[in-house]
């Protein structure tokens, strides 16, 4: 396979052969940086852990550049730093029981840019070669511009495809907001109580950024079991563990559908909830 940067990887943990990696996938996660995939894919993750018939694999689309760093990483240059983010990420990917783990090492800049193909362009290759039933992806209310930035170049890859070669189901994550506002109805519940360890290894290997300052780790399963609890008012808690997401297949079954008209659409339904409840109630 190849792709756009130089520096692109594909790490295969089990060691197979690229293409039976890629045959083999059933779940992709595509993010923007390393650990975003562990935050927000960890659905697909346990489905396909230690299965034969599901793997999982991910894409990570940027180089980790610029990221913050304190502590044992504090006088690291910016192309140390970058190295040390591509070998947590491969840990992530031993850990996790990957199918292979595709490192892009693109520049957070030509996310960001809507002219610049190459990011397109490397997605489209990695969707064909694995052909996903589900892809998980940052959702478009995400504050980080790079995240949107990837879900919309993601978006774009997919539609380039023929109708029977897109993945039957494309959910938009949490990672730099919740989607706790979301309306129940509208909400992807994702069930992901099992293996707290793995959970808890997984967000760890990641010792640059949790170490820099930021604990992902506490807050990432923090969120997901404040998620179990609040979701239903009224009922006990039925998982331990819970993540939120976006339905975005709409998306790559409609060409017409802008992301814009989607967002619109569960915003809409949210204030429109919103203003009923307090009208019941007389406000």
């Amino acid at each position: 396979m190849h792709f756009t940067v130089p520096e692109s990887e594909s790490y295969i943990p089990d060691g197979a052969a690229l293409a039976e990696a890629c045959a083999r996938t059933t779940h992709l996660a595509v993010g923007a940086h390393q650990d975003d995939l562990e935050i927000m894919a960890y659905d697909g993750i346990i489905r396909c852990f230690q299965r034969a018939d599901r793997w999982f694999s991910a894409v990570v689309v940027t180089n980790g550049g610029g990221a913050p760093r304190t502590g044992l990483y504090a006088d690291l240059t910016d192309e140390e730093m970058m190295a040390v983010r591509r070998k947590e990420q491969k840990k992530a990917a031993m850990v996790g029981d990957y199918s292979v783990q595709f490192l892009l090492n693109h520049p957070s800049a030509a996310v960001k840019d809507p002219d610049d193909p190459a990011v397109v362009n490397d997605l489209r290759t990695i969707l064909e070669a694995t052909r996903p039933e589900v892809v998980y992806t940052h959702n478009p209310a995400d504050k980080h511009d790079t995240h949107v930035g990837v879900m919309v170049k993601l978006i774009e890859a997919i539609r380039s495809l023929p109708a029977a070669a897109r993945p039957g189901k494309v959910y938009g994550c949490e990672v730099w907001r919740d989607l706790d506002w979301m309306c129940d109805a509208d909400k992807v519940v994702f069930d992901v109580s099992a293996h707290e360890n793995l959970q808890a290894a997984l967000l760890g290997v990641f010792d640059s950024q949790v170490s820099g300052g930021k604990r992902y780790d506490l807050a990432t399963i923090g969120r997901r079991r404040a998620h179990a609890t609040y979701h239903a008012s009224h009922d006990v808690d039925a998982a331990t563990s819970i993540n939120f997401a976006m339905d975005l297949t709409p998306l790559v079954q409609d060409d017409t559908l802008t992301v814009h008209e989607l967002v619109r659409r569960y915003m809409r339904r949210f204030s429109e909830e919103i203003e009923a409840r307090i009208g019941k109630m007389g406000g």
